[in-house]
Order: structure tokens, then C-alpha cells, then sequence
């Protein structure tokens, strides 16, 4: 991988292919790895970026205060990339969010996939599996902790293992690992977006969700897909939370034509 250095660490990014620029944005149980399987189908027609979020995969833990979008400008003006189709998952949909907010007019396309709503009234079900993430992590115990988000996020509530893609699981703990450990210091140094008002995002806006991922996120994407101006909502039949993950090729048949449409 590439390394972007600055005095608060490091920022590990991936460029592949050749064409109008696409910036990925991993999920936050995940690193730039989970977009394995989608990168070389979009890199056959535009140029890829795949970065690691700091303290994530192969990105140093930050030794100051950060703020997410401040990183993806800081890496798109050290690419010399002027404006950028966006794609976050999850966490990383609501940095794509809020960089689009931010920096308007380097963004030409926005999609969200299963991104998260700052001050959602989470359900009952996601406060146990937060509570329960914090009892294993309180406890010393790394691996129970892993193996609660593996079931809330990878499984999902709707399906059981031996539904769930052989070695998704595999692939993603060792980001997911990643993750948990420096999750502390991240939030310890991370500086929170100003909350803004989507209805401001005026860029061609995909939404996509899992029909087998946890209900508030449904709910979340018809939000997004309802409150800005233009988006289309896309449901992926057999994917729970890590779309990426679960239906690659399905993304990335939706993920192209989108893409290539904003190029005309």
C-alpha cells in the first residue's frame, strides 16, 4: 500500500485502475479490504481509491486530533484529484455524507450504503448488541467481542451462519480485530462533523441497503433516500449490513451503470 504521512500518523490508500476517479469508503468494522471483490470490476473503467480510515487496517493509530473528511480532502488533494465519485459503507457512508456536505464541489456522484444517522433512536436490539460489544471489551475478552459484532453485522438478524458467504467471516475478523483495539484512542482523538441538513446534498445520490440487515438501518436508508433531493434507494435481496461483502457482484452491477451514468 501507498502512505500519506502527516504529524498525526498515516494514511495507507490502494489506486487501481484507469478512468474517472472513485473513492471507497470502508465500513467501520472493516478496512479498505472488504471492497476486494468490487474494486477490479469498477477499476475496469475508472481509477479506484481504497484507503484505510486512520487507526483501521494498515492506517496508524492518530496521535492528535483528526477529522475524517479533513483526511479524505487531505488525500484527494495529494492525489490531485479534483472532484470524485464517493462511495461509503456504513461508518463510511456517513464520512461520504458529510464530506459531500462539507466539500460540494469536489464530489460528482454520492453512494450510501447502509450508512449510519447521527442521533438515530436506536432499537432495543441494537442497544443489547452495544451493550454486550462494551461487557466483552470491559471484560478483557477481544474475541467475544468480535465474535458480537461478526453476528450483528455479517450474519445479521435474518439468516443464520451457513446462509452467510464461506470465509466471509474469516475475511473480516482480522480488520474487525483491528478495529476494536484502537477504537479507543480513535474516539479519543476524532473530531465530530457539525450536523448538517441533508436536503443539502445536491449531487446524483445512490442509497443502498440489505433487505437481511438490521431494521434501523432499512429505516435509515429510506430516510436518506427520502430526504435527499433525487436519490434512488436500491435493495439488495440477499445482503445483510456489509453489502460489499454479501453481494459484490450485485453491487457492483448497480454501482457501474450509476457511476458511468454521471459521466455523460
Amino acid at each position: 500500500m501507498l502512505t500519506l504521512s502527516d504529524d498525526r500518523g498515516h494514511l495507507s490508500y490502494l489506486v487501481t485502475g484507469d478512468g474517472p476517479p472513485v473513492v471507497l469508503v470502508h465500513a467501520g468494522v472493516a478496512d479498505h479490504r472488504m471492497w476486494d471483490q468490487v474494486a477490479p470490476v469498477l477499476a475496469e473503467r475508472h481509477t479506484v481509491i481504497r484507503y484505510d480510515l486512520r487507526g483501521f487496517g494498515a492506517s496508524a493509530v492518530p496521535t492528535g486530533p483528526f477529522g475524517e473528511t479533513d483526511d479524505l480532502l487531505r488525500l484527494l488533494d495529494h492525489l490531485g484529484l479534483d472532484a470524485v465519485h464517493l462511495v461509503g459503507a456504513s461508518w463510511g457512508g456517513r464520512v461520504a455524507a458529510e464530506f459531500t456536505l462539507a466539500h460540494p464541489g469536489r464530489v460528482r456522484s454520492l453512494t450510501l450504503l447502509a450508512a449510519p444517522w447521527p442521533r438515530y433512536e436506536w432499537s432495543a436490539d441494537m442497544i443489547a448488541y452495544d451493550e454486550a460489544e462494551t461487557a466483552a471489551l470491559a471484560a478483557g475478552d477481544l474475541d467475544a467481542a468480535v465474535e458480537v459484532n461478526l453476528d450483528m453485522w455479517l450474519r445479521g438478524p435474518a439468516r443464520e451462519w451457513d446462509e452467510v458467504a464461506s470465509g466471509a467471516a474469516d475475511r473480516l475478523r482480522d480488520p474487525l480485530r483491528t478495529s476494536l483495539v484502537n477504537q479507543g484512542v480513535v474516539g479519543e482523538h476524532a473530531q465530530g462533523a457539525t450536523p448538517a441538513d441533508i436536503t443539502a446534498i445536491a449531487v446524483p445520490t445512490l442509497v443502498g441497503v440489505g433487505t437481511l440487515d438490521v431494521p434501523d438501518f432499512q429505516a435509515i436508508a429510506r430516510r436518506y433516500a427520502t430526504g435527499i433531493p433525487g436519490a434512488t434507494l436500491v435493495e439488495f435481496a440477499d445482503a445483510a449490513h456489509l453489502i460489499a461483502l454479501d453481494a459484490p457482484a450485485e453491487l457492483a452491477a448497480v454501482l457501474g451503470p450509476f457511476l458511468t451514468g454521471q459521466e455523460a
